[in-house]
């Protein structure tokens, strides 16, 4: 079973944490990272970039139409996102509360309905 793990932030949010501490709490992701690579769980992990880095793409007469987002005006954005492939639910769940600020800010976990055939 697939899912994804989404976790938000915001600008507020990384301004608040101490610059000598990033050192630290990147340290902790990575060896999240790590520990469930080894396992086989996590498929992919990927920050995403600032918010007002991100656009709308829409199609206008077959071509592409694109303009500022992201489209909806939020506090936070999806900061990252996770893939894993694991044999339960409750094992998805477990996961995600082991992410390093899943005490601090709630993961959102989303099952996967479907994928691309493997062999495309």
């Amino acid at each position: 079973m697939k899912f994804v793990a989404m976790i938000y932030g915001s600008r507020e949010k990384w301004r608040a944490i101490p610059a000598a501490d990033w050192a630290t709490e990147i340290a902790k992701q990575e060896a999240f990272n790590a520990r469930y690579r080894a396992t086989g769980e996590l498929i992919a992990a990927y920050g995403l970039a600032d918010a007002a880095m991100a656009k709308l793409v829409r199609r206008e007469n077959g071509l592409p139409v694109v303009t500022d987002g992201p489209y909806i005006e939020a506090k936070e954005h999806i900061a990252s996102f996770y893939l894993f492939d694991v044999d339960s639910p409750e094992r998805a769940r477990e996961i995600a509360a082991d992410m390093p600020w899943a005490d601090v800010d709630p993961v959102e976990l989303w099952p996967v309905m479907h994928g691309m055939a493997e062999d495309v």
